[in-house]
């Protein structure tokens, strides 16, 4: 759906303490002086052979025109890729110089940066921090480096944790590691895309155990949870206590609850980066604040980076790469519109450099990752007609299609969907990743799922929030799990079929 209704361990050079996603005031020295900088480092994420990192830097002095920030890794670390900032790596030395959109720094002003790099053993935080050549005293927040997993296997499928399957790709059905088939039937869980982003948290409304418990007594069995790159890569324009590291552990307790009840966790880039003003532009903000054409490669590479690696030790989590790609409403023909979709770069109509669905799926499989991956089509995930054609390349062989349909869509007739869907189910797995109606019924949904049913598809209805079913689709009224009269609908098919 394109639019939501609403809008420690502290270091002080070498010593450590813990401390999470806090900003900290500047160092006195000891003459009571404030530092000329102060550089706050935090780990935001890690796993077996790699780590998520950020810095913030906040000038005290005069005020900067142009910024480099130094410091040097001390147990052999090596740094992959990294955002915000120009990053690179000589021997120890790790340099981040400014973009040229972040390049002037006030006295007081702060900027932030992230990038991920590849360890080994121990992850120790850098003892030093220079900006332009000055010395910070520098506060530090680092979590501490968990105790590596042994990596999967590349011919054996990682077990997951009990209560969900892992699946895999075989011919166009999706299996368990038993081989059975495993069709995704469930809801979205709005809320992670726009809350952080929006300041007004990380999810709308709750996300406990009893609250996931309600949605498992539907006969769901997949939820798809809708992400904000911004908030995961935790940029400066959000929130710190909803961003990084906190944001990263409230995604991750939100898939454990999800495995725990038996349902199949899909986490999705929903709201990503990007400036673009062209027909049927969801806003004119440059952050992740609405639905973009299409991923961005400055920071959307970076995410599935990070979240791949995050979640690559189990394959019962399905990713989903972009929600709703619509560069067919910048461009002038559909060719370039596919190929825009596929390859990205620089596309008709899209200001900022694109990252395609090739891309996203390279970043992905990098990592080592091998969960399933979804990859939607043109005019908001509606049109799959030429998806085989531009079909991007999985080495993996775990690349399943998705699309979506609501009553309001070009592509909402049985005819439409003989001929785009039912080619594509032919040869890959089909997953309609959000399926709704904007008339408070469930009439349109009834076919969709009928058609789905008859050939043993997947479907996820949009969406288990509590808003008015009349400014979106909303399947329910409480968290308890009471449902609209347009939830009604699928509730009751779930359980029937169940």
């Amino acid at each position: 759906m394109r639019h939501p209704p609403r809008s420690g361990l502290l270091v002080v050079l070498g010593a450590a303490v813990a401390l999470l996603g806090t900003a900290v005031a500047p160092v006195l020295t000891a003459s009571g002086a404030t530092p000329a900088c102060t550089v706050e480092y935090s780990v935001t994420s890690a796993w077996d052979a790699g780590f998520q990192g950020s810095v913030r830097i906040t000038n005290n002095q005069a005020a900067l025109s142009s910024w480099s920030l130094a410091f040097d890794f001390g147990a052999g670390q090596k740094l992959t890729q990294g955002w915000n900032a120009k990053w690179s790596q000589s021997g120890t030395t790790v340099t981040a110089a400014n973009e040229s959109y972040n390049g002037s720094l006030g006295t007081g002003a702060s900027v932030s940066a992230g990038f991920i790099a590849s360890r080994s053993g121990s992850n120790p935080v850098p003892a030093s921090f220079k900006l332009n050549g000055t010395t910070c005293n520098v506060d530090s927040e680092s979590s501490p480096t968990p105790t590596p997993t042994p990596t999967p296997s590349p011919t054996v499928p990682p077990a997951p944790e009990a209560g969900a399957p892992a699946l895999h790709v075989s011919g166009n059905k999706l299996v368990d590691s038993g081989g059975a088939t495993r069709r995704l039937l469930g809801v979205n869980r709005s809320g992670g895309e726009f809350a952080c982003v929006q300041g007004n948290g990380i999810w709308d409304g709750p996300v406990d155990d009893a609250s996931v418990g309600a949605i498992a007594d539907w006969k769901v069995n997949t939820v798809r949870i809708p992400l904000n790159e911004e908030c995961w890569l935790g940029l400066s324009n959000i929130k710190p206590e909803y961003a990084g590291a906190n944001y990263i552990a409230a995604v991750k307790d939100l898939v454990a609850k999800v495995k725990a009840h038996g349902m199949t966790p899909m986490v999705e880039l929903h709201w990503s980066w990007g400036l673009y003003t062209g027909n049927s532009a969801g806003c004119s903000d440059v952050h992740a604040s609405c639905q973009k054409p299409m991923p961005d490669m400055q920071y959307s590479p970076a995410f599935w980076t990070s979240v791949a690696n995050t979640f690559k030790a189990d394959q019962a989590v399905v990713f989903d790469l972009f929600n709703e790609p619509y560069p067919d409403r910048a461009t002038s023909t559909a060719a370039q519109a596919w190929t825009c979709w596929r390859d990205g770069g620089t596309c008709p109509g899209i200001g900022y450099e694109v990252a395609g669905m090739q891309d996203l799926i390279d970043a992905v499989r990098a990592t080592g990752a091998k969960n399933v991956i979804l990859a939607g089509g043109l005019a908001y995930s509606n049109d799959l007609s030429q998806w085989l054609t531009y079909r991007p390349t999985d080495p993996a062989g775990n690349l399943a299609a998705a699309w979506h349909i609501y009553n309001f869509n070009s592509c909402s007739s049985e005819s439409c969907w003989d001929s785009t869907l039912a080619p594509v189910a032919a040869q890959v797995p089909l997953v309609a990743g959000e399926i709704g109606e904007n008339t408070c019924a469930h009439s349109f949904v009834d076919r969709v799922m009928k058609w789905f049913d008859d050939r043993s598809l997947s479907y996820l209805g949009w969406t288990w929030n509590t808003w008015n079913c009349a400014t979106g689709p909303s399947l329910i009224s409480g968290y308890d799990g009471t449902p609209t009269a347009f939830g009604i609908g699928l509730r009751d098919h779930l359980r029937a079929i169940g």
